[in-house]
């Protein structure tokens, strides 16, 4: 057991590296430095979630894990009945759990311990979701090798506590980023095979890889996605989670949508959606489009980055409408002060003094588009 008071200087010590952190890479790196001395591990992965559809982005962490496995590890999330799967901790009681706990202590009946743990020579497994307001951020899983005590109850109890604050931070790190307006090309189209090498891409593929990763002209993709089960974790996240979870759904596996949204270099919002193709010569291979985010993928995650509540939300919706204050209120079923007191909320949150500060930032900074360009005049 650990001494009494060791959550409390946790929680300190990871509330004062993310306030501190300039950007989410410092963040993994801090949090990752700080709860390993108190929950030593062997190895670990540290990334990002997209919290609408629980698929990894960046940033990513990778630490002590062999080439090779990445592809493992996304299958079984998607096509294994497993123990503390990403998608049950983020609406289980507890944001973490123990794989010997989960399974009684007899973990070869876990699909991952036997085809991604023991083969790296692993024996336990702590993972976590970070999440609040209901909404999962990130997520880590650390290991230990043979011959260390397992993780117990106490190192739950650590991550249960640091679990708000790292997703608070990486929330706050997704509404802090101000983007660049405007893309100059088309939407790129790549076709991978069922073990998720690369056969084909269009030349606006290569741009938009570039504009993810923060690489030049001169990259060669074809030679960095030939290989993405390797070390390259930049490279394989998203693009591995994206495709593992566009086989489950093909297979009816998984009915959430092989989707995700993501932030490239400059801080503009992309969308990379996944299908598997059915039919001919490429049937089971599958096709990855990434293109500008719209409106409406863009909305809901901006909304949730700055931490609004279920009715700011609704006056938020309400807003970008054009409804007047009594508009709301009559909507709403509140009073015409009660709105007001959301509103001011929301502009405090925010970081606006009017509605239309709060329209452009929520949408036009995030997204340029007519439409919105057009409503922020209106307000």
């Amino acid at each position: 057991m650990k001494a009494s008071g060791t959550i409390p200087r946790v929680v300190d010590a990871v509330e004062r590296v993310t306030t501190r952190a300039a950007d989410a890479d410092e963040l993994l790196e801090a949090v990752a430095t700080e709860v390993g001395k108190t929950v030593p591990y062997d190895g670990g992965m540290w990334f990002g979630l997209d919290p609408a559809t629980l698929l990894a982005v960046a940033p990513a962490r990778m630490e002590h894990l062999d080439d090779g496995f990445c592809s493992t590890f996304w299958f079984g999330e998607f096509h294994e009945q497993d123990a503390n799967l990403i998608a049950d901790l983020a609406r289980d009681a507890s944001p973490a759990a123990t794989l010997r706990s989960a399974t009684g202590d007899r973990p070869m009946r876990s699909a991952r311990y036997r085809d991604f743990l023991k083969p790296q020579g692993y024996d336990d497994e702590l993972r976590v979701v970070f999440r609040t307001g209901g909404r999962s951020w990130g997520m880590a899983a650390l290991f230990r090798e043979p011959g260390r005590p397992v993780f117990d109850e106490q190192d739950v109890a650590v991550f249960e506590a640091i679990s708000p604050i790292v997703a608070s931070a990486f929330r706050t790190h997704m509404a802090r980023v101000m983007p660049t307006p405007g893309f100059a090309h088309a939407p790129g189209l790549m076709l991978f095979d069922r073990h998720g090498a690369i056969i084909s891409a269009n030349n606006a593929a290569s741009r938009w890889l570039a504009e993810i990763y923060g690489t030049d002209d001169s990259t060669d993709w074809f030679e960095i996605l030939g290989r993405l089960d390797s070390a390259d974790v930049d490279a394989a996240i998203p693009i591995i989670p994206l495709i593992a979870r566009a086989h489950a759904v093909a297979a009816g596996r998984d009915a959430r949508e092989a989707r995700l949204r993501l932030r490239d270099q400059s801080g503009r919002w992309l969308v990379l959606h996944a299908s598997v193709l059915d039919g001919g010569s490429n049937e089971g291979n599958v096709a990855i489009v990434v293109e500008p985010a719209k409106s409406g993928d863009l909305a809901p995650i901006i909304i949730e980055a700055y931490g609004l509540t279920p009715r700011e939300r609704d006056v938020v919706r309400a807003i970008a409408r054009g409804s007047s204050t009594p508009e709301i209120a009559a909507e709403l079923f509140l009073s015409a002060h009660t709105v007001r007191d959301y509103i001011k909320s929301v502009f405090d949150k925010v970081g606006v003094s009017s509605r239309g500060e709060l329209v452009a930032k929520l949408f036009a900074e995030h997204y340029s588009d007519p439409f919105h360009e057009t409503l922020v005049h209106l307000h």
